[in-house]
């Protein structure tokens, strides 16, 4: 089974850019799809964006669409997301995930979240006014 450990969450200011982490470990023989959600105080987790190992293939968000950038490192077994023209609203505890079954363009439906494999532990990022 993989770990996730995250790391790159900080204090940013509004229109600023901030680039989260996302390092794996563990024994793995099959491809795994990965990405990121966030959860902001007293609201729901949502679907920021998601990578595929197989192809590279990358899906997002509306909400970040054209701002975020989700990318890989296969030699370190890394993915990360660059987050530029930050907003207030992007405010939010960012976790990213790994899952061998379902592909990342299925990671926008909530019936999907339940069934990922591994989670990461959380980082904060916090985007003032």
């Amino acid at each position: 089974q993989v770990q996730l450990v995250e790391s790159g969450g900080g204090l940013v200011q509004a229109g600023g850019s901030l680039r989260l982490s996302c390092a794996a470990s563990g024994r793995t023989f099959s491809s795994y799809a990965m990405g990121w959600f966030r959860q902001a105080p007293g609201k729901e987790r949502e679907f920021v964006a998601s990578i595929s190992w197989g192809d590279g293939g990358t899906f997002y968000a509306d909400s970040v669409q054209g701002r975020f950038t989700a990318s890989r490192d296969n030699a370190k077994k890394t993915v990360y997301l660059q987050m530029n023209s930050l907003k207030p609203e992007d405010t939010a505890v960012y976790y990213c995930a790994a899952d061998r079954t379902y592909y990342g363009s299925s990671w926008f439906d909530p019936l999907v979240w339940e069934y990922l494999e591994v989670w990461g532990q959380g980082t904060l990022v916090t985007v003032s006014s």
